[in-house]
């Protein structure tokens, strides 16, 4: 394994978090394209150079090997990481997936737009939306792998954030469910 050149230091940044915010329950140098209860950055700390593990090289060439280390150093000590506790940071979520413009699929993702929020409605269209995005098509006990409250949230071109949500986790973030037309229907919309 290779670790960034912050690596210690966001680490050291993250332990004042975790002693504030009891809701913390890691902080985390690894991210396998969204989040679950613990603090990470959106690029990676860490890098897995090795095809063989605890998966047997099962997931390495699709998942693991397109991961970007970080190169850049940055100076996690003089930034301010207040916005990542729990109700700061459910505000911040809120906000993001609120501005998120939202589309039928891939294949309707307009060139000019920051962030983008997609509707799945069950485990059979998150997987499908999944695969072609390329990130863990995975279900773990009745959530997709690295979801946060339902949300899987990974970057896509360059910076901009895509939110795949359920109308359940928009709801929890209050957010007003709006049902879009168009290719959603192709990629497997639950038929009513």
């Amino acid at each position: 394994m290779e670790i960034a050149p912050d690596f210690f230091d966001y680490f050291e940044a993250g332990a004042v978090l975790l002693e504030r915010d009891k809701s913390i329950m890691a902080i985390s140098s690894w991210n396998d394209n969204g989040q679950r209860q613990y603090v990470h950055d959106p690029l990676c700390r860490t890098y897995n150079f090795g095809e063989h593990g605890s998966s047997m090289g099962q997931f390495f060439n699709r998942y693991l090997e397109p991961i970007k280390l970080n190169d850049i150093q940055v100076n996690w000590k003089s930034m301010d990481l207040s916005y990542l506790e729990q109700d700061k940071y459910m505000e911040h979520f809120t906000e993001l997936l609120k501005k998120a413009t939202t589309v039928a699929g891939y294949d309707s993702i307009p060139a000019n737009t920051d962030d983008i929020r997609i509707l799945y409605y069950d485990q059979e269209n998150f997987e499908r939306i999944a695969r072609q995005f390329g990130i863990f098509e995975e279900w773990k006990d009745g959530v997709p792998r690295t979801a946060y409250k339902g949300v899987v949230a990974f970057r896509y071109q360059t910076r901009r954030n895509v939110f795949l949500v359920s109308p359940d986790s928009l709801q929890q973030f209050g957010i007003k469910v709006l049902r879009v037309m168009g290719s959603a229907s192709k990629l497997g919309k639950r038929k009513r």
